[in-house]
């Protein structure tokens, strides 16, 4: 245990009983807590009656769903543990989108929930929800605290849980009871987790096996997954690619934990990954596989992923090895400690061949659009915003077209760079995780760029970012559809454009309604000097882009097809 959480609490020190809202606040500054995301409510009442004098720590969204997804894009962003805040029944209910959200991509949170007195459980009590039943399919780990005795262990015993191995959401229930209730000397802070010991060290002879797999390949490929930035093991993987010469592919969370300026980046794989990155994967005759899960969106058809490939895969949950694809060479272990010991086996090789072929697909196949288009294409407002904050914002976004176009077309060159659900791909999540990136970073530029449909979703969490003062830039490629669904319908259901055609509100009214600032931007001409603007201007901002309605992305892999077997689009 760290040594601040080895201090006594004070009310301890001093000899007076302390109350579980005193050991709630007093057990989150020995974490080390500087933000705590949330909304009040009954049953929470004396936890935020204790957090009244350091209420600078706590910012106040507005819902619980922008709770949690800004304490997962404080998480993403800075690698510490999110933390948020909810009442008891409707409160902790709305967390459940954000929990799940962050279950799926590994970002560690805890959550706390207030509950009503333990002598009302299972009474139907008012705002009562069973909050551990409901959240123990998206949480890591979920606990009902029954005694204020134990609160302090528990608490401590969430953020080593969310925090350690394959991170992930945990949930502490405080029954209002329990909060209240007084507790005479040193509370019990000793973590005891017997049956909670994570794998970080993988077996030196699988390490052995997969640096003589690497040195012997002809064609490898290293696909890195966002477990890559969870164990910071950014630096390793370059180091690894360059002393190897092997073409490295991300995941869409992994973006950033390989510059994409290398000539080793092979940039992102997959459904819409680039088409070079995919060729490389099904010709490869070594794919090494680290912190990733081989997810359907990145491996298309399994039966014909990889097909001529090797497998290494390197994770540290044991639970996602082979659990997809078949692997020749498990290790399980976090990725930094298996990186280091690889670093000390692998082999520089020349593989010229293999490297002039996926130059010759870079070429062939480059990530392209319609540039001398009069219209505003959506790819050309990243690519402005990409260079206007010169490749160094922090860059949340929502789920949909947009998404999949900033992956593409803005230039990732460092870790917890892009803020995005992946897993669960939720609408709604870019303006809130921006929020809460920018407060785990207050001297960066965070922009969240995002779709008309899924700005919707969370859009009243612009109060929270004038509020709070948070400078967060959002970018709106408004076509007036929800995008990715109205291009699945183009594709395979004869346009029939159902439920997909949407009237959005005047957003930049909108946002001059909440207190910030808001722009239209309907001409190619004007989208640079409006993010300019939005950039030189202090506190939030909106611009609303008018964008091609129908600009579909591209290259894009059909559900049950194999990643050769993209569709690359009018303009391939």
């Amino acid at each position: 245990m760290a040594k601040a959480k080895q201090k006594k609490l004070k009310s301890a020190q001093k000899g007076k009983a302390c109350t579980g809202a005193v050991i709630f606040r007093e057990t989150l500054e020995a974490e080390g807590v500087d933000t705590i995301f949330g909304y009040p409510g009954g049953v929470v009442l004396p936890i935020f009656d204790e957090l009244y004098e350091s209420l600078d720590k706590f910012v106040l969204t507005r819902h619980e769903q922008g709770a949690a997804h800004a304490a997962d894009g404080y998480a993403r962003s800075t690698g510490k543990v999110g933390v948020v805040l909810a009442t008891s029944g409707p409160g902790a209910c709305n967390l459940i989108t954000g929990l799940a959200t962050a279950h799926m991509d590994s970002i560690p949170i805890v959550a706390f929930t207030g509950q009503v007195k333990t002598t009302l459980i299972g009474n139907d009590a008012f705002q009562e929800a069973d909050v551990t039943g409901i959240t123990r399919p998206v949480t890591k780990y979920n606990i009902l605290v029954k005694d204020v005795k134990d609160l302090a262990r528990i608490i401590h015993e969430a953020f080593h849980v969310a925090r350690t191995g394959r991170p992930g959401p945990v949930l502490v229930d405080i029954p209002f009871d329990v909060s209240m209730a007084e507790l005479a000397g040193t509370p019990d802070k000793q973590i005891r987790l017997p049956g909670y010991k994570p794998q970080l060290f993988g077996n030196p002879r699988q390490i052995q096996t997969a640096a003589k797999a690497i040195n012997a390949a002809e064609r490898p490929v290293i696909y890195a997954g966002g477990g890559v930035i969870l164990a910071n093991a950014s630096d390793l993987l370059r180091q690894l690619a360059k002393q190897a010469n092997v073409p490295v592919t991300t995941t869409l969370l992994a973006l950033g934990a390989f510059d994409q300026e290398n000539p080793l980046s092979l940039n992102m794989l997959g459904m819409h990954g680039a088409a070079y990155a995919n060729f490389a994967v099904q010709d490869c005759d070594l794919l090494v596989a680290i912190g990733a899960r081989f997810e359907d969106r990145v491996t298309g058809n399994l039966a014909t992923f990889a097909p001529k490939a090797k497998i290494v895969h390197i994770d540290v949950d044991p639970s996602s090895i082979a659990k997809n694809v078949k692997v020749d060479i498990p290790v399980v272990g976090d990725a930094a400690n298996i990186l280091k010991e690889l670093l000390k086996l692998v082999e520089h090789r020349p593989r010229t061949a293999w490297i002039e072929q996926i130059g010759k697909w870079k070429k062939q196949y480059p990530l392209t659009y319609d540039r001398k288009a009069g219209v505003i294409k959506p790819q050309y407002v990243i690519e402005q915003i990409c260079e206007a904050t010169k490749g160094e914002a922090i860059v949340a976004t929502g789920v949909g077209q947009h998404q999949m176009w900033t992956a593409q077309f803005f230039r990732w060159s460092f870790p917890r760079q892009i803020i995005s659900s992946g897993g669960l791909g939720t609408m709604g999540f870019g303006l809130p995780a921006a929020n809460g990136a920018q407060r785990g970073n207050p001297d960066k530029v965070v922009v969240s760029i995002d779709g008309d449909g899924s700005f919707c979703m969370t859009m009243q969490e612009l109060a929270t970012a004038v509020n709070y003062s948070l400078p967060v830039k959002s970018m709106i490629l408004n076509n007036g559809y929800l995008g990715m669904v109205r291009q699945w319908q183009e594709l395979f259901f004869g346009k029939r454009y159902s439920a997909t055609p949407i009237k959005s509100p005047d957003f930049a009214a909108l946002a001059r309604g909440f207190g910030a600032t808001g722009m239209v931007v309907t001409e190619k001409s004007e989208v640079r000097e409006a993010i300019e603007q939005s950039l030189a201007t202090n506190g939030p901002v909106v611009i609303d882009f008018h964008v091609d309605p129908e600009e579909n992305v591209w290259p894009m892999v059909p559900a049950g097809k194999s990643l050769h077997e993209m569709k690359m689009g009018p303009l391939a």
